[in-house]
């Protein structure tokens, strides 16, 4: 295997590195300097990865299940063997303490040999001496992954992983925010697939809406905003390409009155900062009975104020910047809008910055039982600002957590578990966690209700959804 040189990157198309004759940056979002360049890729570039993933796919597809998912074991070894590169790297491009960026490469192995670990999905509906009906699942054909850029590795291992031992060719578009971890995945990968099965391409606002609408793809796989997955579903709908949405949340916490201030605060405070609250999943909004509504606030405040912020290469820091100037200005519109509405700040503040210094970095910020109709409660921040607001009656809490077009993530904190069952079952939401938030793991389905998504992607069934379905019946005689 060739060591990765982590100062260039390529697209990969068809087994080879291969530059563009316009390159871009991404940006350090501690630092705001540019990065190193990378490709800007043309329609020519989509089409010669299409034509070198349909060539391979078929071959692919052919080659046994247990081989399929040999490849892709060997091929995250030699990740978690780089993960200390990788780690750096992502740092680097995306933000996040190296703690956590170390601790996502090590999920996107798990992910990776969780993922290909299945055993081939079969089943047999109906068998008699005379008829038997069974059910096979076959590749798609040419699967394409848009990842965000808030867990690329991660989110990217995910669809890796399910497309390639269901036997379809898979072509990687990152965020043109993080690229650089991803280029590098896909040019390790090459020595363990063949060419035109990992492909990866690397460009502008562009290379998304060129990949939807390309005829020559199967499948798109799609993690990001509500507003694009729209976009994205209306362009697939054209070529009728199968498609998994995964979106944003608003993801409600719900504290009963007999949850622990001291245990939950810090932990649901934890939950919502955590990646500077840049997760789909994170809590943004946290409901606490009103009888331990103050001292619930009151911990929640007293972590938030110990929490360090900085560069997430420096030593003890939770909390690094926001990853990118667009995200950075929606949160900072958002914060002014705290200040135009004289909502209340239980700690933190609306400024963002110190005129002429360096860094998207935001203090994190608690708003105390703001109006339930303020945009910091109706729109998802994606930035370390979340409200905490009281609540006495358990039918109008549930209430007041559904009433969001949003459904992703929902938990519920309580040391009685009939209620939290009972509050939990009422949430409509496609994760709902007890005494836990924002857990995932690769065997369970992860997707989203309402606008929060189309479809779901992990376990088995989000193996099948880079499958068709294939009833065969078979009678025993004419």
């Amino acid at each position: 295997m060739a060591t990765l040189d982590f100062t260039k990157f390529y697209n990969v198309i068809d087994g080879k590195l291969v530059g563009t004759a316009k390159t871009r940056r991404a940006v350090n979002p501690s630092t705001e300097e540019e990065l190193w360049e990378v490709p800007v890729s043309t329609q020519e570039d989509i089409d010669k990865a299409v034509a070198a993933a349909k060539k391979a796919q078929e071959a692919w597809a052919e080659v046994s299940w247990e081989d399929r998912r040999k490849a892709i074991h060997n091929f995250a070894a030699a990740l978690e063997k780089q993960s200390g590169e990788f780690a750096k790297l992502l740092t680097t491009e995306q933000g996040k303490p190296l703690m956590f960026a170390q601790g996502e490469i090590a999920e996107a192995v798990r992910w990776l040999r969780t993922l290909s670990s299945y055993p081939e999905p079969q089943e047999t509906v109906e068998e008699s001496p005379e008829r038997k009906v069974s059910i096979r699942y076959t590749p798609l054909g040419v699967a394409v992954g848009i990842v965000p850029w808030n867990f690329p590795v991660q989110l990217a291992s995910g669809k890796i992983a399910a497309a390639l031992v269901t036997g379809n060719a898979f072509i990687l578009k990152p965020s043109p925010f993080t690229p650089y971890c991803d280029l590098k995945m896909a040019e390790l990968a090459q020595a363990f697939f063949p060419p035109g099965i990992f492909q990866a391409l690397s460009g502008d606002d562009n290379l998304g809406p060129w990949l939807t609408a390309h005829p020559g793809i199967d499948k798109v796989s799609f993690t990001g905003s509500t507003a694009t997955g729209k976009r994205v579903m209306e362009s697939c709908a054209k070529t009728l390409k199968r498609v998994t949405l995964e979106l944003g949340g608003n993801d409600p916490a719900i504290v009963c009155a007999d949850a622990d201030p001291a245990v939950v605060g810090p932990k649901v405070a934890t939950m919502a900062l955590f990646n500077s609250g840049q997760i789909c999943i994170a809590v943004k909004r946290v409901y606490v009975h009103e009888s331990i509504y103050p001292a619930v606030l009151a911990a929640m405040v007293e972590f938030v104020k110990s929490v360090r912020v900085g560069d997430g290469h420096s030593e003890g820091v939770f909390m690094g910047p926001v990853n990118n100037k667009l995200q950075f200005d929606r949160v900072k519109n958002l914060l002014d809008d705290i200040e135009k509405t004289q909502l209340k700040i239980a700690t933190g503040s609306t400024k963002t910055q110190a005129d002429g210094s360096k860094g998207l970095f935001i203090t994190p910020t608690i708003i105390d039982n703001p109006p339930e109709d303020s945009r910091i409660v109706v729109e998802e921040p994606f930035g370390p600002v979340f409200p905490v607001l009281k609540w006495t009656d358990e039918a109008d809490v549930i209430k007041r957590a559904n009433d969001t077009d949003m459904g992703l993530g929902a938990s519920v904190w309580s040391q009685n578990m009939e209620t939290a069952h009972r509050i939990a079952k009422k949430l409509k939401a496609g994760n709902v966690w007890i005494n836990a938030h924002a857990e995932p793991q690769p065997e369970a389905p992860f997707g989203g209700h309402k606008h929060s998504g189309v479809g779901y992607e992990w376990g088995e069934g989000g193996l099948k959804a880079y499958c068709n379905a294939q009833s065969v019946y078979v009678k025993t005689s004419p």
